[in-house]
């Protein structure tokens, strides 16, 4: 263990093995934090917060501070962070409230990029990339490998499928299905992720029969809630499908976003 002696590591904290922590570190008396990780100069990491095996916290991180909620009057709440993250400088990501179940939590082996940040009451799904300044409101659900671009915005309490892409600068106010590609301000679907469902190895038969399926769900005849059944019923040998259809099915707070209007 190597623990600089400008770092404060308050008397309850519990440090795991093999673990670095560098100058000016502050580590709070609730905080936990797992074997072999790296917390680089100035990280804070204060409130009921478990960091994973192996993260690696670069400087001026603000892990496990409390919600920025108007409603929150102090409530013991957490923060839970997976293994293997790699958290680059000024990213904050927030503890939970009563209101929200009262644990904020990320998956395992992201990259949350330069400022980017995590409020209360999240779950992120595992190998999430967030680009540097991308941020997501409290409540948000992200599935697992969900790409948020730059400068991204997520409001509160919207949910984002497995495999997303969310686009540089995109300011996301409905629910995004799985595998969807979506770009703009305010945000609107404009296809698939077929470069990051190509890149996670996606055969090129399961990519044409999503691509068919969502063709069905968003250009096709009649109202929404009919291509919706015509699609569970087609593509039911699909897996990729299926989870679309179950994310639509899955009840929501906000409403799904939709591709723009064609004339």
């Amino acid at each position: 263990m190597e623990i600089h002696h400008t770092a404060i590591i308050e008397e309850g904290a519990r440090i795991g093995r093999d673990v670095s922590v560098g100058p000016y570190c502050h580590i709070g008396a609730n905080v936990r934090v797992g074997d072999r990780c790296i917390l680089h100069s100035h990280v804070v990491a204060s409130g009921d917060t478990e960091i994973g095996d192996g993260v690696v916290v670069y400087p001026f991180a603000a892990l496990g501070g409390p919600p920025q909620h108007v409603a929150y009057r102090g409530e013991e709440t957490k923060l839970i962070i997976g293994a293997g993250n790699v958290i680059r400088e000024h990213v904050t990501m927030n503890c939970g409230t009563l209101e929200g179940g009262g644990v904020t939590r990320v998956g395992r082996n992201g990259l949350f990029m330069t400022g980017s940040h995590v409020a209360h009451d999240c779950q992120v799904g595992d190998h999430a990339i967030f680009a540097n300044g991308a941020c997501i409101g409290g409540h948000v659900v992200l599935g697992d490998h969900v790409f948020m671009g730059g400068l991204s915005a997520v409001h509160q309490r919207t949910r984002i499928g497995s495999f997303a892409f969310v686009g540089g600068c995109a300011a996301v106010t409905s629910d995004i299905i799985p595998y969807a590609s979506v770009m703009g301000n305010h945000a609107r679907l404009t296809g698939l992720n077929l470069i990051g469902m190509k890149r996670r190895g996606m055969s090129r038969d399961s990519i044409h029969l999503l691509r068919s399926a969502y063709r069905g769900l968003f250009h096709g005849d009649g109202a929404f809630k009919d291509r919706v059944e015509r699609v569970r019923e087609a593509f039911a040998h699909s897996e990729e499908a299926m989870r679309i259809i179950a994310f639509i099915d899955e009840t929501a707070a906000r409403s799904l976003m939709m591709p723009a209007r064609t004339k």
